[in-house]
């Protein structure tokens, strides 16, 4: 089955769901409300499940090639002294592939770069999607009207699409957490190619890029809305006393380059990631926190299986059906885990509590991290035609 489709979303999940889409013969249309694509954002880490979904979309060897393999890290307190420690051999032996770092730039420009020009149309904002006649929908965009088969609205958190179509769900909910990151201006001698350091009521990790520079985030349980004039004083001030990785990542920092946001996600989910011929995908449907790192994996996922139903058919309504069926529950308990994680994590501020959480990690083997890292990395993707 084949037919036009129009993504609204040229981020990594509307990037991702065109690939697929044409991959299995239909026309697609992106319209991406930026005027342009300045490849703003930090680092991003791809886990086995993710890396598979872009072997089927043609694009996992480009991704591969910008990125770094993490193989050593874990956690560690604030003194630096070792919780857990990451077996990245292991996991790759499990699973295929270590999780991948790579700035998030490279990873939209090896998503663009495959497909063919005048298929992403970037300054497009998108109107409302409207039934059409039978079996088709229009969504305006400027003073023209695109009609198709299918919309497909990756349009982010705070998706307009999924706000008409849902008009009674509560939207994003505040997780209680703001995050810092940025991308170090040089290369940086690091010991480990990933790392997270747990404190009281805040985090501080790093990956590690193949060019020898690094992206760094820092997480803070603070109120909505907070910001600093100057960013990186003000992380040096509260992560002062912390072990020296910290310092050397914000020695080797540009002040302008810092990124502030706050972390939302969809608390309570969505009935149905369909309605009609419209369907949501990655943050739209399921925005989580990145506790797993996942959300980008997430939507990497939703792309294949939406892609192959409709390869499959019989028809778009039974392919939609379909996709429903498989990814709601799977991308609810992804995300039900990673809110989880954000609470034993971070989070975590009381001394007795924080205490607990850390003699409880240096006594879980190794093997018993990597099976629960297994839950999750170990999906692998329906086939694309």
């Amino acid at each position: 089955m084949d037919g036009t489709a129009v993504v609204i979303g040229g981020g990594i999940g509307g990037l991702a769901a065109a690939l697929g889409l044409r991959r299995v013969g239909w026309e697609v249309t992106v319209l991406e409300r930026a005027p342009l694509l300045e490849d703003a954002g930090a680092g991003i880490s791809l886990a086995a499940n993710g890396l598979r979904a872009l072997d089927e979309l043609g694009a996992g060897a480009a991704v591969r090639a910008a990125a770094r393999g993490q193989y050593s890290g874990g956690t560690r307190t604030p003194r630096g002294r070792l919780l857990t420690r990451m077996d990245g051999a292991a996991l790759e032996r499990a699973v295929g592939t270590p999780i991948m770092g790579l700035p998030r730039a490279d990873l939209h420009r090896a998503l663009r770069g495959l497909l063919p020009a005048g298929v992403l149309r970037t300054g497009a904002e998108a109107g409302p999607v409207e039934e059409a006649g039978p079996g088709r929908v229009r969504v305006g965009c400027g003073g023209t009207v695109l009609e198709a088969d299918l919309v497909v609205a990756a349009d982010g958190i705070g998706s307009r699409t999924r706000g008409r179509l849902f008009p009674a769900h509560p939207g994003p909910a505040y997780s209680g957490s703001t995050v810092l990151r940025a991308v170090t201006g040089r290369p940086v001698e690091l010991r480990t190619d990933f790392e997270l350091t747990w404190g009281r009521g805040a985090e501080f990790g790093h990956i590690a890029f193949l060019d020898g520079r690094a992206e760094w985030h820092a997480v803070l349980a603070l109120p909505a809305g907070t910001r600093f004039a100057d960013p990186v004083g003000e992380l040096r001030r509260r992560f002062r006393g912390w072990h020296g990785t910290v310092s050397e990542l914000l020695d080797a920092t540009p002040p302008d380059a810092v990124l502030h946001h706050d972390v939302h996600e969809l608390r309570t989910p969505l009935p149905s990631y369909t309605a009609g011929r419209t369907v949501l995908l990655g943050d739209a449907a399921h925005a989580m926190t990145p506790n797993l790192g996942q959300g980008a994996c997430q939507a990497l996922e939703d792309a294949v299986v939406l892609a192959a139903a409709l390869a499959a058919g019989p028809t778009v309504e039974a392919a939609l059906a379909r996709y429903d069926a498989e990814r709601r529950p799977r991308a609810g308990a992804v995300a039900a885990a990673a809110r989880q994680a954000g609470r034993m994590g971070h989070r975590l501020s009381r001394p007795a509590a924080v205490a607990l959480r850390n003699a409880a990690l240096r006594l879980t083997p190794s093997r018993a991290a990597t099976r629960m890292l297994l839950r999750h990395h170990a999906w692998t993707p329906p086939h694309l035609p």
